[in-house]
């Protein structure tokens, strides 16, 4: 991690959230719980936030369920706060769940 990074405060934290309906600041944490029709939808994204996660090299705590898969990011090299790095991602995790039927 870049060692600018700086942790984001309240005001900035809720700003970027009005953004990206769906998720949350909750427990120190960017969160959102996604549903599907299936087991498999909700496999694939998996695997497609883990190549998005290696490009960014910034990752979530993913779980996974039968239809439901919980991201949960922050950034644990200045002690586990939220950053423009988990929002980055968080963006990106959005701009492919349509294609995965994620809702």
């Amino acid at each position: 991690m870049n060692a600018q990074v700086e942790p984001l405060d309240e005001k900035e934290i809720a700003e970027r959230l009005a953004e990206l309906p769906g998720w949350a600041a909750e427990e120190g944490m960017l969160r959102r719980t996604y549903a599907f029709h299936g087991h498999l939808p909700a496999a694939v994204m998996v695997v497609h936030i883990a190549r998005i996660q290696e490009e960014l090299n910034h990752h979530a705590d993913l779980s996974l369920g039968y239809n439901r898969l919980g991201v949960a990011v922050n950034t644990h090299s200045i002690g586990g706060r939220i950053t423009h790095l988990d929002f980055a991602l968080a963006r990106r995790i959005e701009e492919i769940a349509p294609a995965h039927g994620a809702r």
